[in-house]
């Protein structure tokens, strides 16, 4: 096998165009991105053209063709969330991990993102660390959210 052999996943999910968002969801949660040599195999079990699948992977912002970090912090900066700081919240994120948004650490252990409105408008300002929301987040939250101390 392969370093990026998907066969057990493949063998989860139909043979159909349906089943290509999840196909493709599965593998960047293996992998924390889409890795090339996956998706003529994903095209293959689906019966589409690689077009297609390359055009649904870069049409939805939650796959990636880079490998993100173990943690991946996203910084909501929607209307809500930039009114009550998020600005703050993204320097602080940016000078405590040493990267700015669409990078990740050297170590690979983090990858920071910012990110339109996330519907969470009444927890604003929100970061979201891998799936868990944080609401009503203070700058001061980030270094215990993300491991970096106290």
């Amino acid at each position: 096998m392969g370093a990026f052999a998907i066969d057990d996943i493949l063998a989860r999910h139909s043979r159909q165009e349906q089943s290509l968002i999840e196909i493709l969801h599965d593998i960047q949660l293996r992998f924390r991105h889409l890795p090339q040599e996956t998706l003529a195999q994903v095209a293959g079990h689906c019966a589409v053209p690689l077009s297609r699948v390359y055009s649904v992977a870069t049409f939805y912002t939650a796959f990636s063709f880079t490998k993100k970090g173990d943690t991946v912090c996203r910084i909501c900066m929607g209307t809500a969330c930039h009114v009550k700081g998020a600005q703050l919240i993204r320097e602080e994120a940016e000078k405590l991990l040493g990267i700015g948004p669409g990078q990740t650490t050297g170590d690979g252990k983090h990858s920071l993102e910012v990110v339109n409105c996330v519907g969470a408008c009444a927890m604003a300002p929100v970061v979201i660390v891998n799936e868990a929301y944080h609401g009503k987040f203070k700058p001061v939250e980030l270094k215990k959210l993300l491991g970096r101390g106290e």
